[in-house]
């Protein structure tokens, strides 16, 4: 309530002092006022169908941010389609690894010998 009394008693001394405004002054405004209302922007009236009686929709602006969100979403699907690509990728390099290992002519007892993790190592950094 103590907005609505402020806003009064200052729409009264705006009201009060306009007789002290000159008259170019005032001219000016009410110019500057009309170019403001012709440049404002109206507002487009939303067109609404009915159909037989049944339902009614509005056709205004379509879902708002939709290029981004869209956007969002094409760059979600390109970094799964990325991941399961390499991960399909990774999978196969490591069958392929597996079996040249277990089709070799290495005994067993070869494959728990340290050394020989030490040639993994070394051979698999040359590459």
């Amino acid at each position: 309530m103590n907005e609505v009394r402020y806003a009064h008693r200052i729409r009264q001394t705006l009201n009060h002092s306009l007789n002290d405004i000159p008259l170019a002054a005032s001219r000016r405004l009410e110019a500057a006022r009309h170019q403001a209302l012709a440049h404002q922007k109206q507002a487009k009236p939303k067109m609404v169908t009915a159909n037989a009686g049944v339902s009614s929709f509005h056709t205004g602006a379509p879902i708002p941010y939709f290029k981004q969100i869209l956007a969002v979403i094409a760059l979600l699907v390109g970094m799964w389609i990325s991941f399961y690509w390499h991960s399909i990728q990774y999978v196969t390099e490591l069958e392929d690894v597996d079996s040249a290992l277990l089709t070799d002519d290495l005994p067993p007892d070869a494959f728990l010998d340290n050394d020989f993790f030490e040639w993994l190592k070394d051979d698999s950094s040359e590459e």
